[in-house]
């Protein structure tokens, strides 16, 4: 029996079998938990259901959380289909493409506002209105990034809203503690999703994440997955406001990178 055996979860913001959230309806599913989807336009409603069904579900439902009337939607499809919920997975972030190109300096007020909409407002207005079908126990989960805690070149404006969006995470974590609810965020090393290409020079990105982590590579969607698993389960019942690092401890380096990289690069010495 998995450890999510008779627990709920609605999964946001999977676009493919590439994204992070697909890594964690996987693991989700692997643990015995019981799936419903959203989508966020008529683009990606097929794909989505594909997914869905994969997982054994056939709960989908489109869902554009700029939109209050989505949302409510949301809240009112769930209680039909299952009357309560255990676990809510946040994995929703946008900017228009045009705010990775230059630098925060050239961030537009409409695209700050959509950053911070989209990628923030969300997970409170989403909170919000599941909270009454939230089961004693259960468990929120938002993904955020190391830049927004240091500057990531080209990350922009998503540093500043995923920066706002840790901050959402301790505040929430004070107000649903009354009802038994928890909240936390995985920080995520990058991964080749369809969002991050949006940002110019992301291959430049992922080389130098995978050269200075200590452990030389790149992270998995399976390992996320497997550490939502935790944060969503009675294993991590005494965690809420928290943010975890899953990045191959990335976001414990300094400037340079593991030993022998030092050596070769600064020293000129061969490993």
């Amino acid at each position: 029996m998995g450890i999510l055996e008779g627990k709920r979860a609605l999964i946001t913001g999977i676009a493919n079998e590439k994204s992070i959230a697909y890594g964690i309806a996987k693991a989700f599913h692997r643990e015995g938990a019981e799936l419903a989807f959203t989508y966020a336009n008529e683009k990606l409603k097929s794909r989505v259901e594909e997914i869905a069904h994969e997982f054994g579900s056939h709960l989908t439902f489109e869902c554009d959380v700029s939109k209050d009337e989505h949302i409510k939607a949301i809240g009112s499809a769930l209680r039909s289909a299952w009357g309560s919920l255990d676990i809510l997975v946040h994995s929703i972030a946008f900017a228009p493409r045009e705010e990775f190109k230059g630098g925060v300096i050239d961030t537009t007020r409409e695209g700050f506002k959509i950053a911070m909409d989209i990628s923030v407002y969300s997970l409170i207005a989403l909170t919000r209105e599941l909270l009454p079908l939230m089961r004693s126990g259960g468990a929120i989960l938002t993904l955020t990034y190391y830049g927004a805690e240091k500057v990531v070149p080209h990350y922009n404006v998503m540093g500043i809203a995923k920066a706002a969006l840790e901050s959402t995470v301790r505040y929430l974590a004070y107000d649903i503690a009354k009802y038994e609810l928890r909240i936390n965020a995985i920080s995520a090393g990058p991964v080749k999703t369809l969002a991050a290409y949006s940002i110019t020079g992301f291959h430049l990105l992922m080389e130098h994440t995978t050269k200075v982590n200590p452990f030389g590579r790149a992270i998995t969607i399976e390992e996320v997955g497997d550490t939502a698993v935790f944060l969503c389960s009675e294993l991590s019942r005494a965690i809420t406001g928290e943010v975890l690092h899953v990045d191959n401890g990335y976001h414990i380096m300094g400037v340079f990178g593991r030993e022998e990289e030092i050596k070769r690069e600064v020293f000129g010495e061969s490993s």
